[in-house]
């Protein structure tokens, strides 16, 4: 989860400027994310933006909301943000050459997530060239439309039709599109190869998170520009620090942890890696800070601003949408609680470990290198634990490993849990669900909702896990699709974890640990054949 905390400037000089920001530290990770990525240069508007050429004395277009008096007036609804999508005919995505319409489709149904009043008309650029009612309809709509995005656009005529009828929309942005197409931020024209002009905030922030090509960060760089140019967008909102506000409270109660973090080499880095390389929205970007410069003294830090004090006056909620139902049977059984936590266990005992994960969902959190999954119950009658163990890429270019320890409890309903970690000083709280497990166990998909409360950040995430970190045979896929329908995800959306160099993984469990409750793991070679009930 990634957290800014603004430094406010003094009006009038740099220097003050430089000197806060010495002191407070703009962004904070608390969350993994994926590191095997390479960065590169952003290429979004027809421009080239690389991280040196951002100048981030530019204004700042994602800006902090301003705090006003709680009115007792009736507020009438928000109108809706309307977008429309314009894809290029017959072209493929990077997402497993899923093509752009079916992609940029799926993004407007998992906009609705985060708010219903986002509506987002998709359509490929055939259409601009019938000159029948559907381009009329097309023409009508952008009339009323905040938000313009040209995907994969190339078309001369439909370069033509584009420059035409968007000459009134305040926002266009064309992403992957022909060089001639004009691109427009707040009703500011960002002309191709004018180099002069000063990158922003959020173009650098749409251009990253672009070329990390998911589904999330491709949804991101739309919430991006609607929070920039629209309307506060809340999850994003919450990423916000309250100027002065905060800078005294971090005075005041955290001193002590304030000046240990600078007088660490690591804690420093780390502040100023946030500093420089990362949007206060970009999760994905922020914790690779962390990751890279993680101590004490950075845990202590964030203990103290966020947890201990709440510096940045915020409560993020779990997400209460996509719903996801959990599986209710297991090898022609009903499910209960005590089977359930067994298929976390997995093939803990068996193995070294319960599960590793092959693919997942969510950029930020499930596409580490070498990820494990132990999950265990502990002395107590009713204590279940959980400790993911997986790989870190360093900005430095080492590959570390990490290791978290969840707290488990069972929800409701069987196939249903919550979980607590204390995350870099934060606690994060999380809600799981059992999804499907094949009756072999060789396979099994786990979806998750989580938040975490005073960083302000919540998310969604779905992992696919198996034994040895292979992805399921050809012959499951039917029944993962299924599973993966009810998530609201798309096979095209989940990324296939490294799993090639996973040396010396710091595994093991606690002396006393207890394993499986109703179903028993045998060392045959086999998996259908090892597990009993």
């Amino acid at each position: 989860m990634a957290i800014s905390l603004k430094t406010p400037s003094l009006p009038g000089t740099r220097a003050s400027d430089h000197f806060l920001n010495r002191f407070v530290v703009p962004r904070v990770a608390l969350s993994p994310v994926s590191y095997h990525q390479k960065l590169r240069p952003s290429i979004i508007y027809g421009t080239t933006f690389s991280r040196r050429e951002v100048n981030f004395r530019a204004r700042t277009v994602v800006q902090s909301v301003l705090e006003t008096e709680k009115s007792t007036k009736t507020e009438k609804p928000e109108s809706p943000v309307r977008l429309v999508a314009l894809v290029g005919k017959g072209e493929v995505s990077p997402l497993k050459s899923t093509s752009w319409h079916e992609v940029m489709l799926h993004t407007s149904r998992r906009l609705k997530w985060i708010d219903e009043g986002y509506e987002m008309l998709v359509s490929d650029d055939e259409i601009l060239r019938s000159n029948d009612q559907r381009a009329v309809r097309l023409k009508q709509e952008l009339n009323q439309t905040d938000i313009l995005v040209v995907v994969a656009v190339t078309n001369s005529d439909s370069i033509k039709w584009i420059q035409t009828n968007s000459k009134n929309i305040k926002n266009v942005i064309c992403l992957d599109s022909s060089l001639e197409l004009m691109n427009r931020l707040g009703g500011t024209d960002f002309k191709i190869g004018d180099k002069d002009k000063e990158g922003t905030e959020v173009v650098k922030t749409v251009g990253d998170a672009w070329e990390r090509r998911s589904s999330n960060d491709i949804r991101f760089c739309l919430l991006v520009i609607i929070n920039a140019y629209v309307r506060p967008v809340p999850v994003l909102q919450n990423l916000r620090a309250k100027g002065f506000s905060t800078l005294g409270c971090m005075v005041k109660n955290c001193g002590p942890q304030v000046l240990n973090c600078l007088l660490d080499p690591n804690c420093r880095k780390a502040l100023q890696c946030l500093n420089q390389q990362c949007s206060p929205v970009d999760q994905v970007c922020s914790y690779r800070c962390i990751a890279s410069y993680e101590s004490p003294s950075f845990e202590a830090f964030c203990r103290c601003v966020l947890q201990k004090h709440n510096c940045l006056e915020l409560d993020a909620k779990i997400p209460e949408k996509p719903y996801v139902p959990p599986m209710t049977s297991f090898r022609g059984k009903e499910l209960c609680h005590e089977t359930a936590e067994d298929l976390f266990v997995g093939w803990l005992g068996d193995l070294d470990w319960s599960w590793r994960v092959a693919a997942g969902q969510n950029p930020a959190y499930d596409q580490f290198p070498c990820q494990y999954r132990l999950f265990y119950r502990g002395k107590g009658k009713s204590s279940l634990w959980y400790e993911p163990v997986f790989q870190v890429r360093t900005f430095e270019g080492k590959l570390v490993w990490r290791r978290k320890r969840n707290s488990v409890k069972r929800g409701k309903t069987p196939a249903t849990f919550r979980l607590s970690v204390l995350d870099n000083g934060v606690i994060v709280n999380e809600f799981w669900t059992i999804v499907d497990v094949s009756d072999d166990l060789s396979w099994g998909l786990f979806h998750y909702t989580g938040a975490a409360p005073v960083a302000g950040q919540s998310y969604t995430g779905a992992v696919l896990v198996t034994p040895d970190g292979s992805y399921p045979e050809e012959k499951e896929r039917e029944r993962l699709q299924s599973a993966l329908e009810k998530c609201g995800i798309k096979e095209w959306e989940l990324s296939v974890v490294d799993n090639c160099s996973c040396e010396n993984p710091p595994l093991g469990i606690p002396e006393g640990s207890r394993l499986h409750s109703k179903i028993s793991i045998t060392k045959e070679p086999d998996l259908a054949q090892g597990i009993e009930m």
